[in-house]
């Protein structure tokens, strides 16, 4: 069934919100390596998205929103949000940006292969090549024939994986839970982790004021970058708003290039192509299954 009230150019235009959010995200991941270790950037974007978060629900009069009925799936969903996420700026670090986020994007098919095990979604032929199709889309981004594939390629890999079982754990958690609340445990239950991780050896360091913009940039990033992906989808299909997604990554390539000197190769382009097609594949193949559920009720 076609979305009513379908706005794609003001999802588009969100979606450029998201992206710079991203992107800003990484350039900050980047700067802070210096100073900061990968836990100590996850336990002070948390503590950071806390405070905005309370700030939000008190604000609105929704902080009865907020419940701990499902504390337990909340601190599995976190447990492996924040695997996923330490992934990922380990990676950002050792790894070229648009290598990254081309990894990053199989996640919707991780989802694909997933779902039958775990949420009882069926399993088509149509994602099954979906899945082969972006598989091979990694071989060629991750390109072994040329380059040794090292932890931080794994690391990569990895994380777009957990970020799958997050999304597993959020469609359970979206049933019963509001939005408010499932920001609010991931901020709380992560500065947690942020916190054990960061301080087991007893040295947990403070960020130079001349970083700490960077740090609140990865605070903030997060969040904004996350509304405004909520907020296309609502106004427009996903069918339309997960490709925008797919503008991140010519973006990240040319700051890879200007800032930090990273080649423009070819073979990550083309291999991220391959990972967009297979992702739009799942897509339509989801959306056309919609419409036949809809005929038939």
């Amino acid at each position: 069934m076609r979305q009513q009230n379908s706005q794609p150019f003001k999802a588009a235009f969100v979606m450029l919100g998201a992206m710079f959010s991203f992107t800003l995200m990484a350039i900050a991941g980047r700067e802070l390596a210096g100073n900061l270790d990968t836990f100590e950037i996850m336990m002070y974007r948390s503590f950071i998205g806390v405070l905005i978060v309370l700030f939000i629900a008190v604000t609105s009069g929704k902080l009865n929103d907020i419940s701990a009925n499902k504390l337990g799936l909340h601190t599995l969903r976190n447990a492996v949000h924040f695997t996923g996420q330490s992934l990922w700026l380990y990676a950002l670090i050792h790894i070229p940006l648009s290598q990254l986020f081309a990894f990053e994007f199989t996640h919707p098919l991780w989802v694909a292969i997933l779902a039958p095990f775990l949420l009882g979604e069926v399993m088509t032929r149509k994602r099954i090549f979906a899945f082969v199709i972006g598989f091979v889309g990694i071989i060629i981004v991750a390109r072994p024939e040329s380059a040794p594939i090292t932890i931080a390629t794994f690391a990569a890999v990895a994380c777009a994986f957990m970020f799958a079982l997050t999304t597993i754990c959020t469609k359970y958690l979206g049933k019963t839970e509001t939005t408010l609340s499932i920001m609010f445990w991931l901020t709380v239950i992560q500065a947690g982790f942020g916190l054990i991780c960061a301080g087991y050896d007893g040295d947990i360091a403070i960020p130079p004021v001349n970083v700490f913009h960077w740090v609140a940039i990865v605070g903030l990033g997060g969040l904004f970058a996350h509304y405004c992906i909520a907020t296309a989808l609502k106004i427009a299909p996903a069918s339309i708003v997960a490709p925008l997604e797919f503008l991140r990554l010519p973006l990240i390539a040319i700051v890879g290039f200007v800032f930090y000197d990273e080649p423009l190769l070819v073979s990550v382009i083309f291999g991220a192509v391959i990972v967009f097609c297979a992702n739009f594949l799942n897509i339509r193949e989801e959306t056309e299954a919609n419409k036949r559920f809809a005929e038939q009720t």
